[in-house]
């Protein structure tokens, strides 16, 4: 008994040595992506936040800090045009993703269900999304030009329009223009997202469902829909991310314009930042975007909370 005790104290000891060597393996091995995590993301933020409390200003000698408080956000907050920034960034944002989803579900859906050219159809979907988005703006510049322009010369075969339409400077088709160009191009990330999520329903699901009568809507509505919760949601977070930074679409297209009618946070943000070099208010803007994105992505979970537990259970 006593050989045996000993025996397994060895084999235990043997095994913690090797947890403890696994576990510095581990943290030695997350470190350099630990590193660059805090250089790339958390160093910018925190820099950023200490700049929107001071006054910068660049002399001879560098830079040269003056603590002001909250006076950049009382200035900024104070602005016409930040509350315009947020309010178009706000609308923009819910209804290209809203679209989004809705149309990457359905070009999802119908992928899913192309027994020949599945894989040629992934492809072309891909496309836009594959493309720069510098140069798929300049594309829809071609496009909606008002002397030029390919969907002027079309409308205008048609009938549909008599005159030449400066689609990019009347403040409405402007913003149209642009919510149509971002959905264009990142429709297929979401598709990419619900496809996959549309992968992972088991066959037998539906095999069921038919076998208790169930028709078309009726499998999707009690079996995809909610087997394919948390892949929206997923989706509808990362456009949410990616549409409340809206920079370079707006920035190539329309610079912001006619007037200030397309001018997004993070256009006001690098225009007081770099043009202006409003260093502290810049800052301010900044900070108070990612407070913004923060809310909005905070407020969807919410809204899909209670889908997305159902489905883990």
């Amino acid at each position: 008994m006593a050989m045996e005790a000993a025996s397994t104290s060895k084999k235990e000891r043997r095994s913690g040595i090797l947890q403890r060597t696994d576990v510095r393996a581990g943290w030695g091995l997350l470190t350099p992506a630990g590193i660059v995590i805090l250089a790339v993301t958390i160093f910018p933020i925190i820099y950023s936040l200490f700049m929107s409390f001071n006054n910068i200003q660049l002399t001879t000698n560098g830079f040269q800090f003056t603590f002001t408080g909250l006076q950049n956000y009382k200035d900024v907050y104070s602005a016409p045009l930040f509350w315009h920034s947020v309010g178009f960034t706000i609308y923009y944002s819910v209804i290209t993703v809203a679209v989004e989803l809705f149309f990457g579900l359905l070009i999802a859906l119908a992928i899913q269900n192309v027994e020949r050219l599945k894989s040629i159809s992934i492809i072309v979907m891909l496309i836009p999304w594959a493309l720069i988005t510098v140069i798929s703006a300049q594309m829809w510049g071609y496009i909606y030009n008002g002397v030029y322009g390919v969907l002027n010369a079309i409308l205008q075969g048609l009938h549909i329009i008599h005159t030449q339409v400066n689609w990019l400077g009347q403040p409405f088709t402007a913003v149209v223009s642009l919510m149509i160009a971002d959905i264009w191009k990142t429709t297929p990330f979401v598709v990419i997202i619900l496809l996959s999520g549309l992968q992972m329903i088991p066959k037998d699901y539906y095999e069921a469902a038919l076998i208790d009568g169930a028709n078309a809507w009726q499998s999707f509505w009690n079996v995809t829909f909610p087997q394919l919760r948390g892949s929206i949601a997923l989706a509808g977070l990362f456009r949410i991310l990616q549409a409340f930074g809206i920079f370079d679409l707006p920035f190539v297209l329309t610079q912001g314009g006619p007037g200030t009618t397309t001018t997004s946070l993070a256009m006001l943000g690098e225009e007081t930042l770099f043009t202006n070099l409003h260093f502290g208010l810049g800052a301010a803007v900044a900070i108070s975007t990612v407070i913004l994105i923060l809310g909005a992505c905070l407020i969807f979970l919410s809204a899909f909370r209670g889908m997305v537990g159902e489905e883990a259970q």
